[in-house]
């Protein structure tokens, strides 16, 4: 069996803490034990409640298979018990992998153990992270992260459900594609996504914008990318000039409507590549986009890679399970 132990400094942000505590716990051959910073048998949550069953740090001896930090106030706090920091330092040693959960990250950073590596937390604290540990080589963009260019790997992720994410990241090496694929269905979540997946869409930002036609509009193009998405089509689907429309779209979304159905169209083929078996020019006639051509040119615009590259880089393959350390 497996050991997986779940600590972070009190108050934790309590999806960091039960996310990855339920995908491993619907799949086969772990053991989950949750460890208290505090001494006591409880571990506080920034809801106002406890998780029961914790153990003191006295008591979590031996090797360990993973060791997860979770964040929440606590480690956002920029106040990190010593005493708690050599522990993680410590437990590091004996534990196969390390993996922190949001900005749990400044936990392992504290300790050390992200010095010279890549990591990666939430959005909203990539920059902090960056500055205060300047020896962390801090990358905004996935939702997950492995770095393995010392002794061990070391996991970072970014914000509450990507946790989840990188658990099952951390299944399907244990056990295959197929078993984590299992638990993202029993747990309903909509797809096991790779780490390089972007942590902020620019489709899920721009929904922010203040127009309720403008924000109907988006459903509307989101439900219908194979359509004809021009501008002089959907100014007259608005009822208003094409120019007053590009006027709206540039102050609501910083893009011109060209450029956010381009956007739209590569998000929706990048969900495609990752979660289905469609081949590029299949996933180029679902999105809209009038060739395969079409689609490699902005992918090459937008995200610096053609879709075969894109493929290749994140699409899932079914691997080999490892052996229990």
């Amino acid at each position: 069996m497996r050991r997986i132990v779940i600590t972070g400094p009190p108050p934790v942000q309590v999806l960091d803490v039960a996310g990855p505590l339920e995908v491993f716990a619907n799949a086969p051959g772990y053991t989950l034990q949750l460890a208290s910073s505090d001494g006591s048998t409880e571990l506080k949550t920034n809801r106002g409640f406890s998780l029961t069953g914790a153990l003191p740090l006295s008591q979590i001896t031996g090797p360990i298979d993973t060791l997860m930090v979770a964040g929440g106030p606590g480690a956002e706090s920029g106040s990190y018990d010593a005493a708690y920091v050599q522990w993680i330092a410590d437990a590091a040693k004996r534990s196969r992998r390390v993996a922190a959960i949001c900005t749990g990250a400044f936990l392992l950073a504290a300790a050390g153990l992200l010095d010279g590596r890549k990591a990666v937390t939430h959005w909203n604290f990539c920059d902090r992270l960056a500055r205060e540990f300047p020896a962390v080589h801090v990358d905004p963009e996935p939702i997950f992260l492995r770095d393995d260019s010392r002794h061990g790997a070391i996991y970072t992720s970014a914000g509450i459900t990507a946790g989840m994410d990188l658990t099952l990241a951390l299944v399907e090496e244990d056990h295959g594609h197929a078993a984590a694929l299992a638990v993202a269905r029993q747990l309903v979540m909509f797809l096991v996504r790779p780490g390089g997946q972007a942590q902020f869409s620019h489709m899920l930002s721009h929904q922010a914008v203040t127009s309720q036609p403008l924000r109907e509009l988006q459903v509307w193009m989101l439900q219908n990318l194979r359509a004809d998405l021009g501008v002089e089509r959907l100014a007259e689907r608005m009822g208003m000039s094409a120019r007053h429309l590009t006027r709206v779209c540039l102050r609501e979304t910083k893009m011109n409507p060209g450029q956010f159905v381009d956007r739209m169209r590569v998000e929706a083929a990048q969900q495609l590549i990752d979660s289905s078996a469609m081949g590029l020019k299949q996933v180029a006639d679902a999105c809209g986009f009038q060739t395969a051509d079409a689609m490699r040119r902005s992918f090459v615009r937008l995200l610096g890679v053609t879709p075969s590259e894109y493929m290749d880089r994140f699409k899932r393959a079914v691997t080999a399970p490892q052996s229990p350390a």
